[in-house]
């Protein structure tokens, strides 16, 4: 037997508790401990009433608690969650009696959260044909609380209540809840379906108890721990990110040989990546053990012949060549460094350091070692030096002695609570990207007017995104990104969720607060648009028709020796589209490079005192690169470059340059065995110059169109391969399958 006031003698209630901070560094990555959450529902008779075409109370609320635990499942949380019901047929709970604590039940008891409670929540939980004091709830959960989290560590007990206060409450044992509520520590929120207005009087009723509890709870305006369910799943319609214990990284930092300072460092930004990979089981069983993987190495022959994976080596392509690199090999390859490292190479001023030169995929807060006084004098010394003569600290990084090392920037960092060092990667050589690109202020046309220049001026000022009051003194922020969770993360949470419930169903669309998450802020959209319109009067669109070009009778039947430039009009005249891209780029090309090498090459043989083979031997070069990588793709760049090539040496009369170019090249493709290329060339008729086109060459149209026919083989005897081929010989012939076998 247990009475009400049983709840003194097992302090089971408690008023709000200090919030969780986040792990300072320092602490222990296990320092923080789990929650256990009771969450308390009505199911009560009046929970699920509801007007016309509207959602019940109880709907409502199971929505929340879906979210709710939604967001505790996919972080990964290590807190636990209980279930109690209230307003039940039935009763199931430690302290029931005759007449005391009717109607409630614990559905569920302290564990972690899983896809068992969501369909819980969905399709278990029913609404009840009874009432029950949400005060005789509160004192059951406490119970709960009280008895299952004995022996274990916990930061932080918490009841979550979800009523609409629709049912009649006693309050004789008020005051020792009250009591028992500020002595233990368990937190208490409510969450109702209404706003405060329209009530009954029964809720305005069950209002004011709720009132006096918070009140004597010392909470500050005592009805702020109450939400609608509305609000709530406004707050809960974000899935909660996974939580991160910070991992300490201890080091020296060194500046030459005599000076070594302890710190630790810990990563501030980091790219956050799902955690859960994607795996492969049977269809039906959904079993990954009934799926087993093998990879299975086999000869490129009739019978596809199967090779030990011993007999197997590892290649490097060079060139066309292949070079053996064992798994020794690689192992000796790689950059010892020693030991993990954080040194200091010397200092610059943070002005050279660019912004644009940042790279890497973290940001490290270096801080001094705790409990190192003379550490922190040192280390406090260094960040102040650094940030009054404002320079940065150049540094060579490693994480450990197997990380290739990293060359970076440390900047100081200091605030009123602590101060650091900021560690960012510079790229080196090889990680930076030159360009170059034509100026647009020698073009006239692109220089803008004053007024243009206004217009954007003020619709910069006009999509601010820090709001500053008329004060001058207080901003705010429109639009936060460390506080906006990724868009990529909530929909695959929110189809994960769907497919778990739903498997047979197609998945859902995007939510709309998702479409809406990187949308610009509605404020700045509203005052952007006055200037936009100035922009669009002052920088008017007009639709470019392309102009076909009408040839004439004495155009089609012109005389031959027309056919040379016109000494005063530019020498080339070329297509529209082409002609205006290289005139911007045809002052900044000295070299035919490999990312568009036939319009390099077009660009300069056309310029004055070009030396036509030079730059020819250039692009044939990269044509032989192209037949060398063998693919479909690496053949249409090179059946580019040639016909480029072709129709430069038919202008400029450079046609035995050509000519010889493509007999060398035939020969090259029969000694390579590259017929799928040369079969290209006869589709698209790229043959010889002929003395059709160009009165230079000696070819003739018959001649050109043999050289185009590939030879006839013979059929020769081979002679036996030895058994012992090299190493070209052993990587040609291999080729991966990888199998996969089901178990059933």
């Amino acid at each position: 037997m247990c009475s009400r006031g049983d709840a003194q003698r097992s302090g089971r209630v408690a008023g709000r508790s200090a919030e969780r901070g986040a792990p300072r560094p320092g602490r222990s990555a296990m320092s923080r401990s789990k929650v256990a959450i009771v969450l308390c529902l009505d199911v009560g008779f009046t929970m699920s009433s509801s007007a016309p075409d509207e959602e019940s109370s109880l709907e409502q609320a199971k929505k929340v608690m879906t979210k709710f635990v939604q967001r505790q499942v996919f972080a990964e949380s290590k807190d636990e969650v209980a279930v109690v019901l209230f307003g039940t047929d039935g009763t199931r709970n430690d302290l029931a009696s005759r007449d005391q604590y009717q109607n409630i039940s614990v559905h569920r008891s302290l564990m972690l959260p899983d896809f068992d409670l969501l369909e819980d929540i969905q399709d278990v939980i029913k609404p009840g044909s009874e009432q029950a004091d949400f005060l005789d709830a509160i004192i059951v959960c406490m119970d709960l609380l009280q008895k299952q989290t004995v022996g274990k560590k916990y930061e932080k007990r918490h009841i979550e209540l979800f009523t609409d206060l629709g049912s009649t409450v006693s309050e004789d044992q008020l005051e020792i809840i009250i009591a028992n509520l500020k002595k233990t520590g368990i937190s208490l929120q409510f969450l109702n379906p209404f706003p405060r207005k329209g009530l009954t009087e029964q809720q305005k009723e069950g209002i004011d108890v709720v009132r006096k509890l918070m009140h004597a709870l010392d909470e500050e305006g005592g009805l702020e721990e109450i939400y609608t369910f509305r609000e709530s799943l406004e707050r809960l319609s974000m899935f909660k990110k996974i939580e991160r214990r910070p991992m300490a990284w201890p080091c020296q930092l060194t500046i030459g040989s005599n000076l070594s300072i302890r710190i630790v460092a810990y990563k501030s930004v980091t790219e956050e990546k799902v955690k859960k990979v994607w795996t492969t089981v049977d269809a039906k069983t959904l079993r990954k053990d009934d799926v087993q993987k093998e990879t299975v190495y086999c000869l490129n022959d009739d019978d596809e012949t199967e090779v030990q994976k011993d007999d197997t080596i590892q290649g490097f392509r060079y060139g066309s060549d292949i070079v053996p690199f064992s798994k020794e090999d690689e192992e000796q390859m790689k950059y010892k460094t020693g030991a993990k490292c954080f040194s200091v190479l010397g200092f610059s001023r943070s002005s050279q350091i660019q912004r644009h030169c940042y790279m890497g995929n973290q940001v490290l807060k270096v801080f001094a070692a705790k409990d190192d006084e003379n550490a922190a004098v040192a280390f406090s010394a260094l960040v102040h030096a650094l940030d009054e003569l404002k320079v940065v600290a150049v540094v060579r990084y490693a994480y450990d002695r197997r990380s290739n090392p990293q060359i970076g920037a440390a900047f100081p960092y200091i605030k009123d609570a602590y101060e650091c060092l900021i560690y960012v990667q510079l790229p080196y050589m090889e990680d930076l990207r030159q360009y170059i690109f034509s100026s647009l202020k020698n073009n006239k046309k692109c220089i803008p007017t004053a007024d243009q220049l206004s217009a954007v001026d003020s619709l910069i000022d006009s999509m601010n995104l820090v709001y500053e009051a008329d004060d001058g003194e207080t901003f705010e922020d429109l639009f936060k990104p460390s506080k906006i969770p990724n868009p990529h993360f909530q929909r695959l949470y929110q189809c994960l969720q769907h497919k778990a419930f739903h498997p047979n169903e197609p998945l859902p669309p995007i939510e709309e607060h998702l479409l809406k998450m990187l949308e610009m802020p509605s404020v700045v959209k509203e005052r952007c648009q006055g200037p936009l319109e100035k922009i669009k009067a002052l920088f008017p669109l007009k639709e470019v028709v392309k102009k076909k070009d009408k040839k004439t009778a004495q155009d089609i039947f012109k005389d031959s020796s027309e056919d040379g430039p016109n000494p005063k009009k530019p020498r080339i005249e070329d297509e529209e589209g082409s002609f205006s891209i290289m005139k911007l780029a045809e002052g900044n090309v000295t070299s035919v490079g490999s990312v568009n090498p036939a319009e390099d090459f077009r660009i300069l043989v056309r310029q004055k005192n070009a030396d036509f083979k030079d730059v020819s031997q250039q692009l044939i070069k990269h044509i032989d690169q192209f037949l060398e990588n063998k693919g479909s793709q690496y053949y249409m760049k090179g059946i580019n470059c040639i016909r480029v090539f072709r129709e430069e040496a038919v202008k400029l009369s450079k046609v035995q340059c050509f000519n010889d170019f493509l007999q060398a090249l035939k020969s090259k493709v029969e000694d390579k065995a590259l017929a799928d290329f040369w079969e290209i060339m006869m589709q698209d008729r790229i043959s010889l110059i002929t003395k059709d086109e160009a009165k230079e060459s000696s070819v003739t149209s018959e001649e050109a169109e043999k050289f185009l026919a590939p030879k006839e083989k013979k059929n020769e005897i081979l002679p036996p391969t030895d058994e012992g081929g090299d190493v070209d010989d052993l990587v040609s012939t291999i080729k991966t399958l990888c199998v996969f076998r089901i178990k059933l």
